[in-house]
């Protein structure tokens, strides 16, 4: 039953993402968004480690000490912060990199859609600004994407979605 239930997570999610992109102008990335998640490697260690209220890629990072399937996703799918990271020209030493707009609006969708997703009837408009907050992304994550996804994310909490939506969409740059 676990690849049944991890299928129709996934498809559930990638609904609700292009739900959301659409919303925010970039329909076409909704529609490709993390396809990757039906690879070998990410379907069936997703369908192993399934949980249902939480991603599969933490138990299976538990119990091997790493994820497979989060390492083979992060590396192909650009709306993730680990995406982008690379070697700074002058310290020698890997950084992170400023993400392009429309990805940074696709990892919003993405946190959206995920919180909607797991919490269920107990999503909140600053659930996934929670999320955020309680993990590290902050320490890792290009100072300025951390600080444009906290606007975002803090904006959605305080405004909800139709007035957060449309300022997404209307963003050019940051």
């Amino acid at each position: 039953m676990k690849p049944f239930k991890h299928l129709h997570t996934i498809n559930k999610h990638r609904r609700e993402v292009r739900k959301i992109c659409f919303k925010i102008g970039i329909g076409w990335q909704g529609i490709w968004h993390d396809l990757s998640k039906y690879s070998f490697i990410e379907f069936w260690n997703g369908a192993k480690y399934y949980q249902g209220n939480k991603s599969p890629n933490d138990k299976e990072r538990r119990e091997r000490g790493y994820s497979k399937a989060w390492i083979h996703h992060k590396g192909r799918n650009k709306h993730h912060f680990e995406y982008w990271f690379d070697v700074d020209v002058k310290t020698k030493q890997y950084a992170p990199i400023k993400m392009p707009i429309k990805y940074l609006k696709e990892m919003f969708a993405d946190r959206v859609a995920a919180s909607k997703i797991y919490r269920g009837k107990n999503y909140d408009n600053g659930y996934p600004l929670e999320y955020l907050l309680n993990g590290r992304a902050k320490e890792l994550m290009h100072p300025d994407t951390y600080n444009k996804l906290y606007e975002l994310l803090l904006m959605l909490k305080e405004k909800g979605e139709k007035e957060t939506y449309y300022y997404v969409k209307s963003l050019k740059e940051y």
